[in-house]
């Protein structure tokens, strides 16, 4: 058999699936803990095409749970770092970047119907809710994060409807917020681990930059280097199985 950087995955999954894989275009919000994990693993799976999006550079804070942070990269726009390396994993692929903070304001600058998939590691509400919004007007593939901050098991995380989720703040909002839009169901990678408590250190009061722009005021999030890195695992594992199965129906009918 003769090598390339699909060969393990073609023994798994045969080439058809391969085929399939190189002709989907999957877009990713947000590319920081866990959305940098999900980026790596569709480049490695051989998506053909990809969408990123995210507004934020690198700082030394990211390094302890980011893909794309490093010592050699703090201070690059994060969707820079990763077209590098989706590059230089997999030359083929063609990668697009939006250096932007999605929002409902400037949410028009980025047509969904391309995509064969959406993947949304935002941490806005106001933007998830627009995402999905558009994504479910469109009739658009989408797996949500919930939250992966405050949390210690990465065995925790479970693929699920949001009508099922119990021990996630975030995902608790984001049902009520759907519900008005009289959206029901969706698909998401959720946690059922109860959030642990930041520990009382000094300087952890103050605002991210998400959290500025929706003028709130609350603890700086806890995070660890293998919960968000397994939740960004378990999104891309099921938009690949998704895909497969997707092209499976369609030549079934």
């Amino acid at each position: 058999m003769t090598e390339d950087m699909l060969s393990r995955t073609r023994l798994l999954l045969g080439e058809p699936a391969i085929e399939t894989l190189k002709r989907s275009h999957v877009a990713v919000f947000g590319v920081g803990g866990v959305g940098g994990y999900a980026t790596e693993a569709l480049a490695r799976s051989g998506i053909g095409e990809l969408t990123i999006v995210d507004n934020d550079r690198v700082c030394v804070s990211n390094l302890n749970r980011q893909i794309y942070a490093l010592q050699s990269t703090i201070g690059q726009y994060k969707v820079d770092v990763a077209e590098q390396r989706i590059h230089d994993i997999n030359p083929e692929c063609v990668v697009h970047k939006y250096q932007m903070f999605y929002m409902p304001d400037n949410a028009d600058q980025i047509d969904l119907t391309p995509f064969d998939y959406v993947v949304d590691c935002i941490d806005t509400v106001t933007a998830k809710i627009e995402l999905i919004r558009r994504c479910h007007a469109l009739d658009i593939p989408l797996i949500c994060s919930m939250g992966a901050a405050n949390k210690m098991d990465p065995t925790a995380f479970r693929v699920t409807d949001i009508t099922k989720t119990a021990m996630d703040p975030l995902a608790k909002i984001i049902r009520k917020k759907l519900r008005r839009e009289g959206i029901l169901h969706m698909k998401v990678v959720c946690s059922e681990e109860k959030p642990i408590k930041p520990a009382d250190v000094e300087g952890n009061i103050g605002e991210t930059q998400d959290k500025a722009k929706d003028n709130t005021h609350k603890q700086v999030p806890a995070s660890n280097a293998f919960v968000p890195a397994a939740a960004g695992l378990v999104i891309a594992s099921e938009v690949v199985k998704d895909l497969i199965m997707q092209y499976t129906t369609t030549r079934e009918k």
